[in-house]
């Protein structure tokens, strides 16, 4: 493996362990060269996943789209990077488990947004915004409504 750092192939592996999931391995690895750690992960090769876009295109699905948007959305949030692997981890295992060749970008735009909605209000509103393309900030209000009286009531 090639250090992230110095770019050296000539590393160790010093802790391996299965993911919580079971469907891969994260392997803390350290640079014999510069000695600076990082981590890598060991998964399955699944078959190839294809989403189809809004407009009808088609591409393969890429992880690291889903990760980078949450990231996006959980930005200067008290969410850990970890708990986005894990959020990825779960919408992963869920389209493999509905979808065979193709999936659609709402269905996985909805499955990140129901995450969200859970695990930081801020961050869900940050997707949806952009996930749903506001055009005005009545659509915003309206977004906001179900959660504006649920804070209500609850400091009642």
């Amino acid at each position: 493996m090639q250090c992230l750092f110095c770019k050296a192939d000539n590393d160790k592996v010093i802790n391996s362990r299965t993911t919580a999931d079971g469907l891969s391995i994260k392997r803390r690895r350290e640079c014999l060269d510069c000695g600076r750690r990082y981590t890598t992960y060991e998964r399955v090769e699944e078959n190839p996943l294809r989403v189809v876009k809004k407009d009808g295109r088609r591409e393969m699905y890429d992880r690291k789209k889903v990760f980078n948007g949450l990231l996006k959305a959980c930005e200067k949030r008290p969410v850990s990077t970890d708990i986005i692997e894990n959020i990825v981890d779960e919408i992963e295992r869920e389209i493999y488990s509905k979808f065979d060749r193709e999936v659609n970008a709402n269905f996985i735009g909805s499955l990140v947004m129901q995450k969200l909605r859970i695990l930081d209000m801020v961050a869900y509103v940050r997707f949806a915004s952009v996930y749903r393309e506001f055009k005005d900030i009545s659509e915003f209000i309206d977004e906001l409504k179900p959660f504006m009286q649920g804070t209500k009531k609850k400091m009642r």
